[in-house]
């Protein structure tokens, strides 16, 4: 583990194995170390790197009363910072849709790009997820419909590793003082349907069958025309920590064809 400064942001992020590199973008109030059953998995054929993006994890928040740091120029600055090119990106939710403004931005850039948990919405206003401010009492953030109440109640102890590891005091102290989205990345959400089709790299998209985002992954794959869609069955929104195992599988597949 360590730290690193991306834009004047103090980045906490991880790294394992070597090769090719394979860089995993959280979802919002997520963490890279969510990702640790993929850095089990990939670790031994590929260096594997997870950071927390800026208001997440263990990194530093951005100043209260501003906006947010564009995560798409925080990737690019991660990179750069790291000497990684011709990166393998693979991002669940928000860090999917890091992931595909960032190939706007590079059409042809990576190696591949997993995009899980995430798409092009048929009506994207771009203003994301509203949030209000969290109350004081809180120490546990709720997940919503990210994992199953089945998997709730037949992995206790893997559910309460999830909702650990993420609660951090950032993120705490972000959601009880929530930062506005930043312009640009409104803009180039809001440009994805028409720009994302020139996007060359290979991608897959990958969505859980119970995910209320699958029409937009489906809608992904209708818009770059070579494109993989995989589908995991009874997987939510969070199907590669719920899921873990069919979902690397499905990457591993999509992957070795790459290479």
């Amino acid at each position: 583990m360590a730290w690193i400064d991306v834009l004047g942001n103090d980045i906490y992020y991880v790294e394992a194995g070597s090769g090719p590199p394979l860089v995993f973008l959280h979802g919002m109030s997520s963490c890279a170390e969510a990702w640790w059953q993929q850095f089990d998995y990939f670790a031994n054929h590929y260096r594997v790197i997870a950071y927390d993006s800026v208001n997440h994890g263990h990194s530093s928040n951005s100043p209260a009363g501003q906006a947010e740091t564009d995560r798409t120029d925080e990737l690019e600055a991660f990179l750069a910072a790291l000497e990684i090119e011709q990166p393998i990106l693979a991002g669940n939710s928000m860090g999917g849709a890091t992931i595909l403004r960032w190939a706007v931005r590079h059409p042809d850039a990576a190696r591949a790009l997993v995009v899980s948990g995430m798409g092009v919405r048929r009506d994207d206003d771009g203003r994301g997820r509203q949030l209000s401010p969290l109350d004081h009492e809180t120490l546990f953030l709720p997940i919503g419909d990210a994992l199953t109440d089945r998997f709730k109640r037949e992995e206790p102890i893997m559910f309460e590793r999830y909702l650990r590891i993420r609660s951090t005091a950032t993120r705490l102290e972000f959601l009880r003082r929530p930062r506005e989205r930043n312009p640009r990345t409104v803009e180039e959400t809001l440009a994805l349907a028409e720009r994302v089709g020139g996007v060359r790299s290979p991608l897959l998209a990958i969505v859980g069958e119970l995910d209320s985002l699958k029409d937009a992954a489906m809608h992904l794959d209708e818009l770059v025309s070579h494109s993989r869609y995989v589908e995991l069955a009874g997987s939510p929104h969070n199907g590669y920590f719920e899921n873990a195992d069919e979902w690397n599988a499905a990457v591993d597949a999509f992957l070795t064809t790459i290479d």
